[in-house]
């Protein structure tokens, strides 16, 4: 969506200018609020009728983002980040540290969790919010231990019979030169290669930045939901352009050709469901897109334990061999 003029009083986030117009009406809004407490005047009719257009401005826009949008609007600032399912969400969580080879990784939580009677092993990239929090936590990119970690926890997960929730949230596993010494690529693809012979159900759900190994590290699963504003890609829009034209401009362009949204990866049927979000995005009301993915997790879960493990195995095996098939177009040769 092309950008709008900003206004004087402009509060947009970077990367949000889409949301321009909804912003000036509910600043209009909180004035006309402002003054009805100011004044004791009797504007409620005005009131309900300017919240109306709000709602309505907000349905429109978010009705038609472009993918480059939508990736902003999984990187906001406000959107619930894996501690607010953690402290917030989660009836119990007990975390558990470590992958005995090297250290502590913060970038990734692992735990054992529970909404309710249902119990499971919750495996969760941090990314943090405040920029101390960041720090500590990478910017959400984990380290080989980080994955050598979530491993470990997943196979005590699957030696005690509990299902597995896994929620990506990063831009790319860490690049560094350490990373790299002490084995990130290798630590990724044993990840995946032993997350298909796990003998419990595993649901994967993106819920906001899915970046490259670095997500599919913790990716493989039964099931895989995205929220409707996140994305999952083999690449940054900002990576891909920067490969493909050597030209930050085009990162809107590189968002598009990538198909990384919900809808994107739901019709080429690499996920399996969208969670959708509160209207205006999750970062407008993170309490109701928490409660929706609790919904989805319980659903899930339940439908899977009701799967006997042998089929399960054999349907995950064969839900990734058939990924990338196109309707009609280039079928898989047996």
């Amino acid at each position: 969506m092309s950008d709008t003029p900003k206004s004087r009083n402009d509060n947009t986030p970077p990367g949000m200018a889409f949301e321009r117009p909804i912003r000036e009406l509910e600043n209009q809004l909180l004035e006309l609020e402002d003054l009805a407490r100011r004044t004791n005047l009797d504007l409620g009719s005005e009131i309900a009728a300017l919240k109306t257009r709000v709602a309505a401005a907000t349905r429109e826009v978010y009705a038609d983002l472009a993918p480059w949008d939508r990736v902003n609007v999984a990187r906001h600032n406000d959107r619930p980040v894996a501690a607010d399912y953690i402290d917030k969400g989660l009836d119990e969580f007990l975390e558990l540290h470590g992958d005995k080879v090297f250290g502590e990784d913060r970038a990734i939580a692992t735990g054992f969790a529970r909404y309710g009677d249902t119990r499971f092993l919750l495996v969760a990239q941090r990314k943090g919010r405040t920029t101390k929090e960041r720090m500590a936590y990478n910017f959400g990119c984990a380290h080989p231990e980080g994955y050598r970690k979530a491993l470990r926890k997943m196979r005590l997960a699957e030696k005690l019979r509990l299902p597995i929730v896994t929620m990506i949230n990063t831009p790319g596993a860490y690049p560094g030169i350490g990373a790299e010494e002490r084995g990130q690529a290798a630590a990724i693809a044993e990840n995946i290669l032993a997350m298909f012979s796990l003998q419990v159900p595993i649901l994967v759900i993106v819920i906001g930045e899915g970046g490259s190994g670095g997500a599919l590290g913790i990716g493989v699963g039964d099931r895989v939901w995205m929220m409707e504003n996140s994305y999952y890609s083999v690449i940054s829009p900002e990576g891909c352009a920067a490969i493909l034209w050597k030209d930050p401009e085009r990162t809107p362009d590189a968002a598009a050709s990538l198909k990384l949204t919900a809808g994107d990866l739901m019709a080429l049927r690499l996920i399996d469901g969208v969670i959708g979000e509160p209207l205006g995005g999750a970062h407008r009301n993170p309490a109701a897109a928490m409660a929706s993915v609790r919904k989805v997790i319980l659903e899930e879960l339940a439908a899977l334990a009701k799967v006997p493990i042998e089929t399960l195995l054999k349907q995950r095996r064969e839900k990734y061999r058939r990924a990338g098939e196109i309707p009609g177009r280039f079928p898989r040769l047996d």
